[in-house]
């Protein structure tokens, strides 16, 4: 019988150090003690030294410092640190395509992840602030069965909607259903797209998956093409801008130096930048011609302009 209480102690200590102790804030042998008595066990220091010891020989990860002279303790473990969890819960706040449910519902379960302490400072500091987030519940179910077609290198079909001025949905196509060959999920500009390669133009097209309506994995194979640009998704994701399709072209545009942030935010940081001359600043770019394009290069006024090519056609 005291062996197995001895043994409920063990435990029971470990469980408080995971959720009350860090490196930074370790638990003291007095708060141990104090933590066991209040689940009705009882433990002296000289006990809790021996117990100590023997925990941190079984490699679990246990530490000793001092705390004001007092022996402490703490598990060194791989787990979320605070800036890494309020980044997560923000990404997830961030994403339009969550309901708001379902961010609910995560958030929760990212909180979960952290320490007691950890835990009342994520709740004090979140802050629902997305007030535009989209309604298809089926989201998760969507990017689940999506991300088993893709695994599993097969075909996924759905119905593809719009939202009309009564947020009703109304179907493409008369509602029939979309079937297609996926490469990747991307990411991008707060919505989850779906990548696929289009049998019918020979290109990839993009699917919002918030707009998709009863998502089936099918037993059809991918086509070769899929296949290979399975394998090497990078290097059309790097070309679609806002996820609209358009006609993949090189462009050099030439802006003003104070206007480098917003192409860094846009392109990224592995640019070549040149000088066109003292004023002017110089980058080639890979883009998908479309609305989208021509809007983000007119919102600065004269103060861009695309040197190459001439006769672009702007795809509207």
């Amino acid at each position: 019988m005291a062996d197995n209480v001895n043994k409920i102690k063990l435990l029971k200590i470990v469980g408080y150090l995971s959720t009350e102790s860090s490196e930074d804030n370790p638990v003291t042998t007095y708060q141990i003690i104090d933590y066991l008595g209040s689940i009705g066990i009882s433990c002296d220091r000289r006990t809790l030294y021996r117990d100590m010891d023997l925990l941190m020989d079984s490699g679990l990860g246990i530490e000793k410092t001092l705390v004001s002279r007092e022996n402490a303790y703490y598990i060194e473990n791989d787990a979320l640190t605070l800036a890494e969890l309020k980044i997560l819960i923000d990404a997830v706040q961030a994403a339009n395509f969550i309901t708001p449910d379902k961010t609910s519902d995560l958030i929760e379960k990212l909180i979960g992840l952290a320490g007691t302490r950890k835990k009342e400072i994520l709740r004090k500091n979140t802050i629902f602030y997305n007030n535009h987030k989209h309604s298809n519940e089926d989201i998760f179910d969507n990017i689940e069965k999506i991300e088993i077609s893709i695994q599993k290198k097969r075909q996924v079909s759905f119905y593809y909607f719009d939202l009309n001025e009564k947020h009703e949905r109304v179907y493409r196509k008369d509602k029939k259903r979309y079937v297609t060959d996926p490469v990747a999920l991307v990411y991008n500009e707060d919505n989850y797209y779906l990548v696929t390669y289009s049998r019918k133009y020979a290109e990839t097209v993009n699917y919002r998956v918030d707009r998709m309506d009863t998502v089936e994995v099918e037993e059809t194979s991918l086509c070769d093409e899929a296949r290979i640009r399975k394998k090497r998704p990078h290097t059309y994701t790097e070309q679609v801008f806002k996820m609209y399709n358009g006609t993949t072209t090189d462009v050099i545009l030439e802006f003003e130096p104070d206007l480098l942030g917003a192409i860094y935010d846009k392109f990224g940081e592995d640019l070549f930048i040149r000088h066109a001359d003292e004023d002017k600043l110089r980058i080639k770019v890979t883009i998908q011609v479309s609305p989208p394009f021509w809007g983000w290069v007119m919102q600065f006024g004269g103060r861009m302009k695309i040197v190459s090519p001439h006769n672009i056609d702007p795809g509207f």
